[in-house]
């Protein structure tokens, strides 16, 4: 029976902690704080010398945790990556995630090696340990922050946060390897070893994403089950991977990637619980992580660790991402902020638990230095992501529409949704130069309680619900046109300006219009022509771009051609890009954000 009790209390421990961790983040948001650093610090403060005084050392159930977490993680990343908005973030991202992983881990070997005197092997260890950023920390603080960032930066940071984690692991273990047991591999098998890990991780990833897609699609399950079949199979890829000897974390996340990019079933559905099963896994992996460190001894190289977070932040990290991205044309702008959001997480005190774990000398002082480090990077990094995408000019003004969204299910297809929608008084879709996109079909309306047919309802009235099949990917247009009117003019004044233009207008024609210069280059080339270019030929509405002392934003698309265009302009009439100081660059978004407050 004390089992049982003991069971009993671990149950209702780990379940509070999971409601404080949830109730935390109200205030997290609230406050502006990274929440994977809350949640780090609940579980500090229910350690061994928080609170809480839990004695936690399991470091195997910690590696559990971790490896599962972090699979979940991975996938949710692969999932929502779109190959037809990404391609030309490809080969950077590929880049940072091999080469830019082990420079940053010998960079950061020097300092270690100076730091703490310790040998090139351990100083290596040290680096490769921090040297990946973390799917988990970069994914969960983009998104929950709310920003949107151009599009090759942002799909650069969250490819490289996905797939850099497999060099990290493998330099990791190998050197542990070396350290401990295995002392005369040669580099020729330890490169033979990275190549099976990575041929076979790719492969396992490639054919259980088809696998699982197939199943989704072919399979007759009961409502419900779709989503738990995608998490359930992207375990059992991760850890199939795993036991032939590929590497789990790349396959898991190309299976990701795979069911993404293809029509399936449900889509909708497994999104939504994917994204709780996500919230969980975070949370679960940070306070385990943060159960597992005794603060008190972090405190016996506390020095050491914040020089080693600062040369990785400052030194390391933005010299190896400026080596990787000099062929690819990035701007200084660009590569300075893919430099500070080298974020780390729960990866790098996830591979310091495994030295801990295999038992080798300075295990300890692995753990503790890796642990400082992820904490600064939170601290500082995660806090002031916000700050930085302005600073660097690199967070596109688009806030998403507010609407009400209802979705279903259709079985038996999948290249099309159905959505609903209620017909609030002052929509845009209620005045009279409103349309529907083409690839908008209305399927039926509910008006006053009554079914009714397209061609007998007509136009869409207020009150009305409103039902359209419309392509994967494209609803958020009939968001706009739905979204409820004192929000959506707010939303749209914000987003799009006062002034509004046809987007096929020369450029030199409008500057010449409103007093500003243009490089005569670009005269002949209109507003749709500039978005067309930045934006891969897939421009959104909200996508906007700096011209000239000017804002553009997409107001409105037909068949991916952007054919209206939002004007806006600076206090001053000048964009923020040309304030001629960093200082003055740094009060422009401090006045930015008092006056969006």
């Amino acid at each position: 029976m004390e089992i049982l009790h003991s069971l009993d209390l671990w149950l209702l421990i780990g379940s509070l902690l999971v409601l404080a961790g949830i109730a935390s983040s109200l205030v997290a948001t609230r406050f502006g704080a990274p929440m994977l650093l809350v949640f780090l610090a609940l579980g500090m403060l229910a350690g061994e010398d928080g609170i809480g005084g839990i004695a936690f050392e399991d470091y195997r159930l910690t590696y559990a945790v971790g490896s599962l977490a972090l699979a979940i993680i991975l996938f949710d990343g692969g999932l929502r990556t779109r190959l037809d908005q990404v391609k030309g973030a490809v080969a950077p991202a590929v880049i940072l995630a091999s080469l830019g992983v082990a420079l940053t881990a010998a960079l950061t070997a020097i300092a270690v090696r100076q730091l703490l005197g310790l040998g090139w092997a351990e100083s290596l260890l040290m680096g490769s340990i921090i040297a990946s950023t973390d799917a988990a920390a970069v994914f969960f603080l983009l998104r929950a922050n709310g920003l949107h960032l151009q599009r090759r930066v942002g799909a650069t940071l969250e490819m490289e946060s996905s797939s850099n984690d497999p060099i990290a692991i493998f330099i990791t273990l190998t050197l542990i390897g070396m350290l401990g047991i295995d002392h005369d591999a040669t580099w020729l098998e330890l490169a033979a070893q990275l190549a099976r890990q990575v041929a076979l991780g790719g492969l396992v990833g490639w054919l259980g994403g088809r696998c699982i897609a197939l199943a989704l699609n072919r399979l007759e399950l009961p409502s419900g089950l779709h989503p738990l079949l995608a998490v359930a199979g992207a375990v059992a890829v991760f850890a199939f991977s795993n036991v032939l000897g590929g590497s789990g974390y790349l396959a898991v996340y190309l299976a990701g990637v795979v069911i993404g990019n293809r029509p399936v079933r449900a889509f909708a559905n497994v999104l939504s619980v994917q994204d709780a099963a996500t919230w969980l896994a975070q949370m679960v992996m940070f306070l385990v992580l943060g159960l597992l460190v005794t603060p008190s001894r972090l405190l016996e190289s506390a020095w050491v660790a914040l020089a080693v977070a600062a040369f990785l932040m400052l030194i390391a990290r933005p010299l190896a991402v400026a080596l990787c991205l000099a062929p690819f044309g990035f701007r200084k702008r660009e590569i300075a902020f893919i430099s500070w959001v080298g974020l780390r997480g729960a990866v790098g005190i996830f591979l310091a638990s495994i030295p801990m774990l295999v038992g080798i000398e300075n295990a300890q002082l692995y753990f503790n230095i890796a642990f400082v480090v992820v904490l600064v990077s939170l601290l500082v990094q995660g806090w002031s992501l916000s700050w930085a995408a302005d600073i660097f000019d690199v967070a596109v003004p688009r806030r998403d529409p507010p609407s009400r969204r209802i979705e279903l299910d259709l079985p038996g297809q999948l290249e099309y949704e159905l959505v609903g929608y209620r017909a609030e008084d002052g929509s845009a879709i209620l005045t009279d130069d409103s349309q529907l996109p083409a690839w908008a079909s209305p399927v039926l309306t509910v008006r006053e309680g009554r079914v009714m047919t397209p061609e007998s309802a007509g136009k869409v009235r207020a009150q009305d619900y409103a039902y359209f099949l419309a392509p994967l990917g494209r609803v958020i247009r009939l968001d706009w046109l739905f979204a409820e009117p004192a929000q959506a003019r707010e939303v749209e004044r914000a987003t799009f300006g006062e002034f509004s233009f046809q987007g096929d207008i020369p450029l030199g024609t409008l500057a010449e219009f409103y007093g500003v210069q243009v490089p005569a280059r670009q005269a002949h080339l209109t507003a749709a022509d500039l978005f067309a270019k930045q934006y891969d030929d897939q421009p959104q509405i909200g996508d906007s771009l700096r011209f000239a002392g000017i804002t553009l934003v997409v107001r409105q698309l037909q068949d991916e051609r952007v054919i209206r265009v939002g004007l806006k302009f600076s206090a001053r009439h000048a964009p923020p890009a040309r304030v001629q100081s960093w200082r003055e660059r740094w009060a422009h978004v401090r006045r930015k954000r008092t006056r969006g407050q």
